[in-house]
């Protein structure tokens, strides 16, 4: 068993990819398809227009924090397909990663901070996205990946004023990499709302073999 924590594990995983695949979908360890990757962005920001009526309270855009944000995929997507208000700030632990996002986007605020070791560090933002910071658990053992996801849960629901958004992948496929973090929607219900939030929308619709979860500080708003 490696002593390595997991977070070191899979940035060491994911930098291996981009080493071998570059600037790509492929290089932060998304396999087939750039247009599934889309798909993903979408989700992740789906968790801006849950509470429609929720951003109007206070002047200024919302802000969003993409955690892992490797190479600043998220971002660039918003640049494409409009990002509205929203206001975004990366972070991530790879050396390697953050100079390829600060270098293609310098006047983004880019943060490289642990937010286990060092919540204190960041500031607080709207919303906090983790896109492919829980699908992937390298060879760390299926336990101590849970007891990660459920400390960086709580630490980025620490930073966010209005909710959060992560996936996981899905225990409904019929089959699982060995190197995946595939996670039961009960077990994750039950965290959540023991020590989390109530308040918290699964998704599975988006035709991925993954669910994206957002967790609310209110209810979420309807009509």
């Amino acid at each position: 068993m490696s002593e390595r924590r997991p977070q070191q594990a899979v940035v060491e995983e994911c930098e291996g990819y981009f080493a071998r695949h570059g600037d790509s979908h492929l290089g932060v360890g998304w396999t087939k398809t750039r247009e599934e990757a889309e798909r993903r962005y979408e989700a992740m920001l789906g968790v801006v227009g849950a509470q429609p009526d929720g951003d109007g309270d206070r002047d200024g855009p919302t802000t969003l924090l993409d955690l892992g944000c490797g190479l600043a995929h998220l971002y660039e997507h918003m640049q494409r397909t409009g990002g509205g208000r929203i206001e975004y700030s990366g972070c991530d632990l790879s050396d390697v990663f953050l100079e390829q996002s600060r270098a293609k986007h310098p006047d983004v605020a880019f943060h490289q901070v642990d937010i286990l070791e060092h919540p204190e560090a960041l500031p607080t933002f709207d919303y906090v996205v983790m896109n492919g910071l829980l699908t992937l658990r390298a060879e760390v053992p299926h336990d101590v990946m849970f007891d990660y996801a459920k400390a960086l849960i709580t630490a980025a629901f620490g930073k966010a004023r209005r909710g959060i958004a992560f996936n996981v992948m899905s225990k409904q496929v019929e089959w699982e990499r060995d190197d995946l973090f595939h996670v039961p929607f009960d077990d994750l219900a039950t965290f959540l709302a023991r020590e989390v939030s109530r308040h918290f929308t699964i998704r599975h619709d988006y035709g991925l073999y993954e669910y994206t979860t957002y967790v609310f500080r209110e209810p979420r708003l309807t009509g």
